[in-house]
């Protein structure tokens, strides 16, 4: 260890500390995932409920949640929207997939996000999703579905698949399934997963023979009564969980138009 002679300790004591260094506010188009200004403005335009904790957003189908097919900015990149003068930003507590759309919630700092983090492993969140399905004959009016996934991947794609319990790469899966309304060959269904699994509720409809439309990735009709299916018809419609302030908070999300639209042409409610 290299010694000092106790002039140059001296000298070292006798200087004074430097300053604390307050962050210059910083732009959100100028921070490290820069966004353009249409970007800034579709992403806030996506808030449906905002307090000091948390924000509310509806999800539009095609807009990945976190990492992404490197086609474009994901949600978790476009948060860079709301960081502060310090550089941070609020943070996803879960993700809908690519295709999904609806109900996401954000924290706003990082003890919101651990809190609800661990509200999430202990399950005290409660989801609810709205499907238009076809072949809905074959849909009981109720119905749980407790049939264990595996993931499946193929290069940059990933899949899940039913197996048996005993499957070494199993996952427990149940969701629970209720008619809202039927027209011919469609029906409007809540789905409500008690589990998380990837496409959980996309691959337990497929398994009952009745894939959600627009679904192409597990068997989807692509048109459905003679209606042109533009997307997957799976839209997250609310999310139940503890809030850090104390109590429950409920967020809901109403559906994109043309989710709406196709559901009024069926003829099915709800």
């Amino acid at each position: 260890m290299a010694k000092h002679s106790p002039q140059h300790l001296k000298a070292l004591q006798s200087q004074k500390p430097r300053p604390r260094q307050v962050p210059k506010f910083i732009p959100a188009s100028k921070l490290p995932q820069k966004l353009s200004d249409e970007e800034i403005a579709w992403v806030k335009s996506m808030v449906i409920f905002e307090d000091a904790d948390i924000m509310g957003f509806n999800k539009p189908s095609g807009l990945s949640s976190q990492g992404g097919r490197g086609d474009g900015h994901n949600l978790d990149d476009m948060m860079w929207a709301f960081a502060k003068s310090n550089g941070k930003r609020p943070k996803l507590v879960h993700r809908l997939d690519r295709d999904t759309s609806g109900i996401l919630l954000v924290a706003k700092t990082t003890p919101v996000a651990s809190f609800l983090g661990k509200a999430m492993i202990r399950r005290e969140f409660a989801k609810t999703y709205l499907a238009i399905v076809a072949n809905a004959a074959v849909l009981p009016d109720t119905l749980t579905v407790q049939a264990a996934l595996r993931r499946e991947e193929i290069g940059r794609e990933a899949w899940s698949r039913v197996c048996d319990d005993d499957h070494p790469d199993a996952l427990a899966a149940e969701t629970r399934f209720e008619v809202l309304s039927r027209a011919g060959d469609a029906a409007l269904v809540r789905c409500s997963p008690h589990t998380g699994r990837m496409h959980q509720i996309r691959v337990h409809l497929q398994h009952l023979g009745c894939p959600i439309a627009g679904d192409v990735r597990y068997g989807g009709a692509l048109t459905l009564e003679g209606h042109r299916v533009p997307r997957l018809m799976l839209h997250a419609l609310t999310l139940t969980f503890p809030h850090p302030a104390g109590g429950r908070k409920t967020l809901s999300a109403p559906l994109a138009d043309d989710m709406a639209a196709l559901r009024d042409a069926l003829g099915i409610q709800g």
